[in-house]
């Protein structure tokens, strides 16, 4: 089965450019040029993924994206001219799976949207030792007690938990969970691996560090 992307786009020429692209990929695409239409759009299609661009009419990408999490766990790529590090930490806490900055090549965008859907492929929910993670509720549990947690702290948990004894580095944590082009200092990792830790309680021991490599999660 065709894989369906909504490309949300209010460039006529960048929209034409990249829709060009991703049918070249195979996908089924479907387009939208300003908010309003793309929560429309979304609710009759269903994508898999949405390619959003931030700066929109009618109603903000940001805007968009808090929408789309409230009633479905769909795929999100944001895609924008603003690069500043607060814009693309919003707009990964809002629950975006990736966030590209223009200029950009459509190669490396439709590598990108390979990456999240490849992602989206693996199971669910994922344990290590008393930590359970699950993608598609976005709930984290030790034992059978919930614990909430910020959807940056979400990723970087996922990301230890679903490949739990391996090793990350600081920056393959920064990609993973924060997006590639995330330009933030690698110690903001150290920062959220300390709050991780307090919430978990007992069970964040499991998160060891590697001294003068990274974190990984004990199995």
């Amino acid at each position: 089965m065709r894989k369906r992307v909504l490309l949300v786009e209010d460039d006529p020429k960048m929209r034409s450019t990249i829709a060009l692209y991703l049918e070249r990929e195979g996908y089924d695409v479907a387009t939208a040029d300003d908010g309003v239409q793309a929560l429309e759009v979304a609710h009759a299609r269903e994508p898999h993924l949405v390619v959003l661009d931030l700066m929109l009419p009618r109603l903000d990408g940001l805007e968009v994206c808090r929408r789309l999490r409230a009633t479905s766990d769909t795929a999100i790529v944001m895609v924008t001219a603003r690069s500043t590090e607060e814009d693309k930490l919003t707009g990964l806490d809002l629950g975006a799976d990736d966030y590209v900055t223009k200029p950009f090549s459509p190669r490396e965008l439709m590598a990108r949207i390979r990456a999240v859907l490849r992602r989206a492929t693996e199971e669910d929910v994922v344990a290590a030792g008393a930590i359970t993670v699950d993608r598609a509720t976005r709930e984290v549990r030790v034992a059978d007690a919930p614990v909430t947690i910020t959807p940056t702290e979400f990723r970087l948990l996922e990301v230890l938990v679903r490949a739990a004894g391996r090793t990350f580095t600081r920056q393959e944590l920064v990609e993973r969970a924060l997006g590639e082009e995330y330009e933030g200092l690698d110690r903001t990792v150290d920062v959220h691996v300390m709050n991780l830790r307090k919430k978990l309680g007992d069970a964040g021991k499991a998160i060891v560090t590697v001294f003068g490599v990274g974190y990984k999660v004990a199995k």
